[in-house]
């Protein structure tokens, strides 16, 4: 597992560690509603040292329940779905759709490149329409009892964990 600088660091020093050894993949969260949810959301993002978490929107977030993990993470707030997309096809990176209604294969066969955007939708809705139609993946978690959906915030944890098994599990050494 990565070895973490000790909090009695500089955070200035602590933030350039953990940028050194983050991971690949980013986290784009679409318009989510709940702001608890976003900021857990960073917090399990910063976990996964996921090298970027990306807001999409303007909605408010709560910055307590990111535990204090938002002042060592890399978060870019976009304020529309078309910025976004325009950043994700200008630098090249996969998008990986997290959406149970429209998705095309299940977590299990998908295919979780590296370098993906996961990307997870609002609590109503899921993704938006122009993020699932630009995604190169539509993903579905498994889901096992009669419950509609999981929360967006355990969705992105579960997503976050098995990119993190792949990863480790093709030799690389946190």
């Amino acid at each position: 597992m990565a070895h973490v600088p000790p909090f009695e660091f500089p955070r200035r020093e602590i933030r350039e560690e953990l940028d050194r050894i983050r991971h690949p993949f980013r986290v784009a969260i679409d318009r989510a509603k709940n702001p608890f949810n976003i900021g857990s959301i960073i917090r399990t993002a910063h976990s996964f040292l996921a090298k970027e978490i990306i807001l999409i929107g303007t909605e408010p977030w709560y910055e307590r329940a990111a535990m204090g993990m938002q002042r060592y993470e890399n978060i870019v707030e976009l304020p529309t779905e078309r910025v976004f997309l325009d950043a994700v096809e200008q630098a090249g990176w996969p998008i990986v759709a997290f959406e149970k209604d429209h998705a095309t294969q299940g977590l299990w066969d998908a295919d979780i490149p590296d370098d993906a955007v996961l990307v997870f939708g609002n609590e109503d809705e899921g993704c938006s329409p122009g993020i699932l139609e630009a995604a190169d993946q539509v993903v579905a978690i498994p889901m096992f009892g009669i419950n509609h959906s999981y929360p967006i915030s355990v969705a992105a944890g579960i997503a976050m964990a098995e990119w993190a098994r792949r990863y480790y599990e093709k030799g690389r050494s946190a």
